[in-house]
């Protein structure tokens, strides 16, 4: 059986990563694939007990919230994520851990080796096959995100820590192009979508169709 391809989105708040991760899924599925689609912090229900305790406080010390999201890691990668690639399901991530090497690390300052070495226990060589960065200005996705109702601590951040967030993402998507792709989030999302599916298309299903 060949293994799954491993797809994440990342990108800042409101830019539309769920609403793309599903319908990926769908597009995915139509073609034959099996597909699954998860988050971070997230995925399993230690995860998930994880996240409300992450969006419901911050830390005092970044270090605190960088392991907690090690240990939410540690969790989908075990119980998830390489299970489902193992069985040749192709598995689609909402956040991952770019979005670990933009907060914790670009916002935060903690060292880039200290997160890498916390990568290498916790995803090893399970990196993401794909991964879609799906870009708008900071204050469009403050936009978005405050039109779906209560904003987390996250999105009530000044629109500086935003601009701080897009730029450290801008950055992993000129710095990897081989893993990475920068697609237009400020586009209708019917264009989103046809962008994504293209990159998809470009990049993994001419692996296997």
């Amino acid at each position: 059986m060949q293994r799954g391809r491993f797809i994440t989105f990342e990108g800042g708040e409101g830019a539309g990563k769920s609403t793309q991760a599903k319908a990926l899924a769908l597009r995915l599925e139509g073609a034959g694939i099996a597909t699954l689609v998860t988050r971070e912090p997230g995925g399993t229900a230690l995860g998930e007990d994880i996240r409300a305790l992450i969006l419901k406080d911050r830390p005092q010390d970044p270090v605190t919230e960088l392991l907690l999201f090690a240990a939410a890691r540690a969790e989908h990668m075990t119980g998830v994520i390489r299970p489902a690639l193992d069985d040749g399901t192709w598995v689609i991530s909402d956040r991952f851990i770019d979005s670990t090497r933009v907060y914790q690390g670009k916002l935060y300052g903690l060292e880039r080796d200290f997160i890498g070495q916390l990568e290498r226990y916790t995803v090893g060589a399970d990196l993401p096959d794909l991964t879609l960065i799906l870009d708008l200005p900071a204050s469009e996705g403050l936009h978005r995100a405050a039109s779906r109702g209560t904003l987390s601590r996250y999105d009530a951040e000044r629109i500086e820590t935003h601009e701080t967030l897009r730029q450290g993402f801008l950055e992993i998507a000129e710095a990897e192009p081989g893993r990475c792709i920068l697609i237009d989030g400020h586009l209708p999302v019917a264009s989103v979508e046809a962008a994504v599916w293209q990159a998809v298309s470009d990049r993994l299903l001419s692996m296997v169709l």
